[in-house]
This record gives structure tokens, C-alpha cells and sequence, in this order.
């Protein structure tokens, strides 16, 4: 850097002079040649970008690294201003070349001939001439050390909204609002902000309100009043559609953003960041960071910080606002359980029955998972497994997939695979010509003819006979048949649905059901979880079951004792749903009175032995949920999702039931 301050060189007579050998002189002008020779080598072949520019910014000279680095030739860059190279070119333009002094450094963006970008770095250093002072600048490019920061940044942003995320777990309500104001600090310090906020959508309007902002001593304050009037775009792109707004200066602004262009001027804010408060796809509000310093385009790793610290803040106040009116809830509750004058009595107005589908009754997590797997697979024609305890209902779940099916418009043929006896179950999938066997009086279709264009469950598919499992095979394969007795194939379509309490997976390996079949069987399992699984849906449950059989015995049931369904929570219902609607009928028979009440008998009652049976039972249950996620437990799809468990929760479960997977 200073040799280039001692250089006195002309260079618009180094552009026109020709070489050496057409100059004959004195040994002393050879020697001031081949030293300007010699200098203009090193500026050529210079290992670094080198531009000379006039005090005023113009491009005077360039070397070969310049060609390379930006696309362009030397005729198209001389003469033109050094800022065509940059990115941000108003901020080259405000710092005149006049000021750029020996060591004067400017990190920014370089532009190639084609449009994009390159993180640079020009050193500036005086240069002497005969034309006078001349600026020479040095271009390097910085991607690499840009990358190494970036990933010293990113893990400085990981700790960052690590220890941001930890404060929220467990936090009591009246901490929320001050631990959000803290964490607007630290990231705002994180990302070189002066100042954040969050504003939230009011209720009763669509407008957005300011509910928490920090700002750096001298930093003006957020207005705390309605936005919509003084942001009107950005309320728009961020609280309505969702989106993230980055704007690096007031003049990137567009047209619609005039009012926010103008606020920004008038407050001396040079950038801004905002990011939406989203909670389950909704969007709640939104957060905005401003710098009123230099002016800052922040990159994905400063935005993904901003925004995973808004889902953070938006999943606290929701919790918080939950919170707020569940308690007013209560409130409401109680005082008209005290306006009763039976304090036992369950109020049917404090069970929340949420009906997702005609005949599947429940809001648990456990619940919901299943439906969300029926009305997934039901806009296809895949074949569904459903699995789970005696009792669960997985008809119902075979129902629903149906009704939600473009099959809908015909009914779904049903044949419980356990009913019948091996030598008819052929013949009732399948049909029969006359004469088929001994006692075949007359020609009969089967179940899978009358499902043509429509659904067959086929219950306790575990039951098939070994001989009628090739057939279904082949049904599944290649839709086709024969009837028993007859040579003729029958073409079917026909959308498969089975069910089944047994280990399908142990079955294969005790050669007791084909292999084959059960993966063709298993492309979509569902499983039901048992109702000691999902023991928030008694009370609904229960409420369902008592309207049903209350309207065919042409009673009226007001109530629920109190006791009643406290000890119908405590039960572990071994039988399931169905073991529930046996003791809600036949209690309804005996008490006549319009509370319901009713005692579980004494072989109903846990003891020892049912305790072991449940274990037993539950330890079966989640080995089939296993065998159905290949043993993975965590993530979307995998054991606990479809249990309603956390992983930590199952993973303990297992190892007390001494569940492990098979080597």
C-alpha cells in the first residue's frame, strides 16, 4: 500500500505510449521506462482486483483481476464510475473518493456484469500521477470469510434462541409479557437492531395493536396505537398474508408502501425487518425489528432467528391467552354448578362433544391422529389396515374412510371373517355356482361382487382360513376370481378395508397367515388406540351413548352423577368402548330417575390379576403399533405420534414393559 502512495507515473501517458523499442534514448530515459514497465507489471499481474480512479470516482484504469472477478471488458469499465461495481452504489456516491485515504477499507456487495451478487472488500490508498491525485482501489473477494462468519453467526443465533426457548418452558403467565420484552432485547442485539416490537390483532377488529416493544436508550418509541392506519401495506403483506418483509433502505419501498416509506424518513430509520406471529398456520400479529445505525439487509440465518423467535413469543401468549379464557370458563362454571340444587349432578354443558365425523366421538390427540389418517387415505384407493384391541371401534374408522371416499354413493359391504366357519367363508367372499358342493341348491354372488365400485370390510381378517388367504391375494393383485365351482373370472373394483385385534406380524412368523398378504394388506395401517389411551373421551363418550340409548328407551337424561364419572375415568376399560356402552345400558335399565348413575360391579374393579392383563393387553397393543412404524418411535408417523404420547412418555412405557425391538 505504500509503495502505490510513492508511485509518480502518468497514466494517460502510459496509455498512449508505445513500447521501448520505438523510443531510442538516453540509458537514463531506458531506465525510467523499464521502471514504469516494471510497476505496471505489478498492478497486471497483481494476485488481487485493482482499479485507478480519478478523485471523482471514475474508472481510470483496470487489471486483468477486475475482467475476471465482474464479466466485463476493460472499454466497457473505463471511464465509467467505480459504483457501477457495487451494490449499495448511493452509500459509494455519499463518501466521496475525495475522503478515501490510505488504509480506508469499505465492506460491501460487488455486482457482475450479469446481475448477481459477491461480497467484497476495496482497500483504498492515494496514488501520485502527473495528472495529480488519483485513488487506487483493491477489490478482494470475501465469500470465504463471509462463510466463516455466517457459521460463527448461525451458532451464536443457535445458543441465542436456546437459551430463549428454555426460558419459555414452564413459564408461569404473569412472566410471559416481561420474559417477551427480554427476548426482544437479546435479539435485536443479536441481529443489530435499535428497537423491537410485537403487535397483536385485536379480537373485535382487523386492525393490529402494539402489545410489547423494547428500544436502545435514544431510540424513539413505537407508536401504541392501532397500525393499520399508519402501516397500511405492511399490516397487509405481514399480518394478513403472512409474509416476511426486508426492507434494507426507506427507497426499496414500493409504491404502496409510500406511508411507511414516509415514516421511516421522518424517524430515521435506515432498515427493517418484520416477521408474521404465526400459531398452527394462523397468523396473530407480527414483530418488526428497525436499525436507525447503517443500513442492514439481513440474511436467512438473521431472519430465521427472527422468526423462530416469534414462534416462541406467539406460542406463549397463546398459551397465555388460553389460559386466560379457560379460567373465565371456570369461572362461568362454577357459578352455575352453585345455582344448582344438586351439587353431584355433571353438567352436560362442561364436556365439550366434539363430533369430527357421524359416528367417531372424541377430541383427544390419540383420536385425532386416527381421523386425520382416515381422511388422508380416503381420497385414494388404497388398501387400509386397521388395527387394534377388541372393542375400539375400528369399524367405525373403516366407515368413516368410506363415507369420505369417492365410493361413498354406494353402501360398503361388510363380512366378519370370524363368524363363519372355514369351509363357507370362501363361498360368501366369493360366491358359489349351483352345484358347487353337497347342499349349493342355487347360484349365489359373493361379498366381493356386491362391492363392486365400492368398499368391503373384511373384519378379524386374522381369522381368514389358510386356503381362502391365496384368493384374497389374488383379488388385491389383480381384481379377479373365480367363483367356487365355476372357471369362469369375475373382474372386480373394489376398495379393501380390513381389521383386525391380532398380531398379523407374529402370525407370519408362525406361518399361520402368508406373508405376502400382509404387506399387500399393510400399505396404509391405522391403529386404534384403546379407550385407556384416550380416557379424556369418557365423558363425551359417555354423553353420546346415554342420547343414543336414552331416545330408543324414550328417556330423558339431564345429568351424570358426579361419582359416576369420576369412577368412569378411573376404570381402565379392558372391553373398550364396547365394555362402555354395555354398562351405560344396562345401568339405564336399572335407575329410571334423569341423573344417570351407575357402580362398576366388583369383577369390573381393578385387581392384581386385571392389572396384569392390561399390561399384558397394552404391551400387545404397542408392539402392533411398532411392527406398523418399522419401530421407529419419534417424528410424524412414528409410534408416539399415533399413541397421542410424547416419545419420552412411550419410550418409558416400553422399557417398563420390557418392550425392546427384535434383533
Amino acid at each position: 500500500m505504500n509503495e502505490t502512495k510513492d508511485m509518480s507515473i502518468s497514466v494517460g501517458e502510459y496509455r498512449a505510449r508505445p513500447a521501448y523499442s520505438e523510443h531510442p534514448a538516453s540509458a537514463e530515459a531506458r531506465d525510467l521506462h523499464l521502471k514504469e514497465e516494471s510497476r505496471w507489471s505489478v498492478f497486471e499481474h497483481a494476485r488481487d482486483a485493482m482499479v485507478i480512479c480519478s478523485p471523482e470516482g471514475s474508472i481510470l484504469k483496470l487489471n486483468g483481476q477486475v475482467e475476471r472477478m465482474f464479466g466485463y471488458q476493460r472499454r466497457e469499465l473505463v471511464g465509467e464510475k467505480l459504483a457501477r461495481l457495487i451494490s449499495n452504489q448511493q452509500r459509494v456516491e455519499d463518501e466521496s473518493l475525495r475522503e478515501m485515504t490510505a488504509g480506508t477499507k469499505m465492506g460491501v456487495f460487488g455486482v457482475r456484469k450479469d446481475g448477481s451478487e459477491l461480497p467484497i472488500e476495496i482497500r483504498f490508498a492515494e496514488l501520485n500521477a502527473e495528472e495529480g491525485r488519483l485513488v487506487i482501489g483493491i477489490i478482494r473477494d470475501t465469500t470465504q470469510s463471509l462463510t466463516t462468519q455466517s457459521l460463527q453467526r448461525q451458532a451464536d443465533f443457535e445458543k441465542t434462541i436456546s437459551k430463549m426457548t428454555a426460558r419459555f418452558i414452564n413459564l408461569p403467565n404473569e412472566r410471559v409479557d416481561e420474559e417477551i420484552i427480554n427476548g426482544l432485547k437479546a435479539l435485536a442485539s443479536a441481529i443489530r437492531g435499535q428497537r423491537a416490537t410485537v403487535a397483536l390483532m385485536e379480537e373485535e377488529s382487523d386492525d393490529a395493536l402494539v402489545t410489547h416493544a423494547w428500544a436502545e436508550p435514544g431510540a424513539p418509541e413505537f407508536p401504541k396505537r392501532f397500525l393499520r392506519e399508519i402501516f397500511p401495506w405492511l399490516i397487509e403483506q405481514v399480518v394478513v398474508k403472512g409474509e416476511t418483509i426486508n426492507v434494507p433502505s426507506p427507497d426499496c419501498l414500493p409504491i404502496a408502501g409510500e406511508a411507511e416509506k414516509r415514516y421511516m424518513l421522518e424517524h430515521g430509520i435506515r432498515s427493517f425487518l418484520a416477521v408474521p406471529f404465526r400459531v398452527g398456520g394462523n397468523v396473530i400479529g407480527g414483530m418488526a425489528i428497525d436499525s436507525f445505525g447503517e443500513h442492514d439487509i439481513w440474511d436467512g440465518a438473521a431472519i430465521s432467528l427472527a422468526q423462530r423467535t416469534a414462534d416462541v413469543f406467539a406460542s406463549a401468549v397463546l398459551h397465555k391467552r388460553a389460559d386466560e379464557k379457560l379460567r373465565n370458563a371456570y369461572k362461568e362454571i362454577q357459578k352455575l354448578k352453585e345455582q344448582l340444587e344438586q351439587e353431584n349432578i355433571y353438567l352436560r354443558e362442561e364436556i365439550k362433544l366434539d363430533y369430527s365425523h357421524h359416528t367417531v366421538v372424541g377430541n383427544s390427540l390419540a383420536i385425532r391422529n386416527v381421523l386425520r389418517k382416515a381422511e388422508q387415505v380416503a381420497r385414494t384407493d388404497a388398501t387400509v389396515l386397521v388395527l387394534g384391541e377388541t372393542g375400539t371401534g375400528k369399524e367405525l374408522i373403516a366407515r368413516t374412510i368410506h363415507e369420505l371416499s369417492s365410493r361413498n354413493k354406494r353402501p360398503m359391504v361388510k363380512t366378519n371373517c370370524a363368524a363363519l366357519p372355514a369351509t363357507l367363508i370362501e363361498s360368501e367372499l366369493f360366491g358359489r355356482e349351483k352345484g358347487a358342493y353337497t347342499g349349493a341348491l342355487a347360484r349365489e354372488i359373493g361379498r366381493f361382487e356386491l362391492a363392486h365400485e365400492s368398499t368391503i370390510f373384511l373384519d378379524e381378517i386374522g381369522e381368514l382360513p389358510a386356503e381362502v388367504q391365496s384368493k384374497l391375494l389374488r383379488v388385491l393383485q389383480e381384481g379377479e376370481f373365480e367363483r367356487l365351482g365355476s372357471s369362469r373370472t369375475i373382474k372386480v373394483n373394489v376398495r379393501v378395508i380390513a381389521a383386525t385385534s391380532r398380531n398379523l406380524d407374529l402370525m407370519v412368523k408362525e406361518g399361520k397367515f402368508r406373508e405376502d398378504l400382509y404387506y399387500r394388506l399393510n400399505v396404509f395401517p391405522i391403529v386404534v388406540p384403546p379407550l385407556r389411551e384416550r380416557i379424556e373421551d369418557v365423558p363425551a363418550l359417555v354423553w353420546h351413548t346415554l342420547n343414543e340409548l336414552g331416545k330408543r328407551m324414550g328417556r330423558k337424561i339431564e345429568g351424570v352423577q358426579s361419582s359416576t364419572m369420576k369412577e368412569f375415568q378411573r376404570y381402565s376399560w379392558p372391553g373398550n368402548v364396547r365394555e362402555l356402552r354395555n354398562v351405560i345400558e344396562r345401568n339405564l335399565i336399572l335407575n329410571t330417575g334423569p341423573v344417570f348413575k351407575a357402580e362398576l360391579p366388583a369383577a369390573e374393579s381393578k385387581s392384581n390379576d386385571q392389572s396384569r392383563r392390561l399390561e399384558e393387553v397394552e404391551a400387545e397393543y404397542l408392539r402392533n403399533v411398532l411392527q406398523s412404524t418399522k419401530w421407529r418411535v419419534r417424528g410424524k408417523g412414528g409410534a408416539a405420534d399415533i399413541v397421542g404420547l410424547k416419545p419420552t412418555t412411550l419410550e418409558s412405557k416400553l422399557k417398563k414393559l420390557s418392550i425392546r425391538r427384535p434383533d
